[in-house]
């Protein structure tokens, strides 16, 4: 039987958009890529949060205006399902208390020495933060594109209310009290606390470079543990800002650069030096193909390959991933130069050897069906 939610009920995005409409507020929307696919998220404030700067006492971040968490920031977060938290108000409400029990907050001092919380991604959820607890996250990081984006928009102590349902023919996902056909998902976000971060563009190229390597660290880490999408999110993040900090770095020689604390001019880190972001870029280019071949995206894994060997065209395994997409997309003859070339690179390279005979099999194959089809026109 459908579960009954107040306000949810028949069709919950004409409803949500209405409940929107009726008490003011605003309803945008973004699409998030959640694991196994892509998911439509809407996003509607319910609880007004605190319009003034969030502050630490005696971080240089609190002399400007941080209204809302930016890159870096810790943030203290609960997301709950919109039916277990409809349950909750019914069983205060039959107990006659007003309001819900809240435990005190934690104040923003406690959060930085607070400990980001860690817990296992899910290849079948598309939350991925544990429902119903508070928990702890560094906004960057990519642990929940929903959750981070909504994250983005608000203030300290604001609740919104999302509506999630996968684009086109998506995946469909269990979630627990709530049935497979009860998608689109209806869900809360609370955000209790934050500490200040930055945005990317106020960054130091120091700072930038450690998000990027840590961004590449944990790629490999989710990879290793079967997370293919979140890798894929963590690799994307790291060219992201990998890309700005070699327009920084444009011009300059192809030694490190060592950068200067603006406050006391003292030396703080060798900034990794042209060629040694020419080779990470193309390394996270050729990961990022992997990724995408794993995930059944051959168009977009060949785009990445081809990226990775134009940036090191030394590089074997961007050319492997590159025949490989090749081939899932039929491009037989762009596979066979792709193999050939990793060949160049590894003479009697084992890999190398099998796809060709792959290709030249599928060529023999598909010429085989070709004059079959034309015998018959002219028979």
């Amino acid at each position: 039987m459908k579960p009954v939610m107040d306000g949810w009920m028949d069709n919950p995005l004409e409803t949500f958009q209405r409940s929107g409409e009726h008490d003011g507020t605003d309803v945008t929307s973004w699409v998030s890529v959640c694991p196994r696919g892509l998911w439509k998220v809407q996003k509607k404030q319910t609880g007004k949060g605190s319009h003034h700067p969030v502050s630490i006492p005696g971080d240089d971040a609190s002399c400007s205006s941080i209204y809302c968490p930016r890159l870096g920031s810790l943030c203290r977060v609960r997301v709950r399902l919109k039916i277990e938290v409809d349950e909750a108000e019914s069983l205060v409400s039959e107990k006659g208390n007003g309001e819900l029990s809240v435990q005190p907050d934690q104040s923003v001092t406690e959060l930085t020495e607070a400990v980001v919380t860690a817990f296992q991604r899910s290849q079948e959820s598309v939350l991925q933060v544990p429902l119903g607890d508070w928990t702890t996250l560094r906004l960057g990081e990519g642990q929940c594109d929903v959750t981070e984006a909504c994250m983005e928009g608000m203030r300290a102590g604001e609740n919104c209310e999302i509506l999630m349902s996968p684009v086109g023919n998506g995946p469909v996902v269990s979630f627990p009290h709530q049935a497979e056909e009860n998608l689109p998902l209806c869900a809360t976000v609370e955000l209790k606390a934050f500490t200040p971060g930055k945005e990317s563009w106020e960054m130091s190229p120091s700072e930038k470079w450690e998000w990027v390597k840590s961004h590449k660290e944990r790629g490999g880490v989710r990879f290793r543990s079967g997370d293919v999408w979140g890798a894929a999110d963590s690799y994307s993040r790291a060219l992201k800002l990998l890309i700005t900090l070699c327009g920084k770095k444009k011009g300059h020689e192809p030694g490190g650069e060592e950068q200067r604390d603006a406050d006391t001019g003292d030396k703080t880190q060798l900034l990794p030096s042209d060629n040694e972001l020419k080779t990470t870029k193309a390394e996270l280019h050729s990961n990022l193909s992997l990724c995408q071949l794993k995930l059944n995206q051959p168009e977009r894994a060949k785009a990445s390959a081809a990226k990775a060997t134009q940036l090191e065209p030394g590089g074997a395994k961007a050319w492997y991933r590159l025949g490989q997409a090749c081939q899932m997309v039929n491009e037989l003859e762009e596979a066979r130069q792709a193999f050939k070339k990793l060949l160049e690179i590894q003479p009697e390279s084992p890999a190398a050897l099998k796809a060709l005979k792959n290709v030249a099999s599928r060529e023999k194959e598909t010429n085989a069906q070709l004059g079959l089809r034309l015998s018959k026109m002219f028979s």
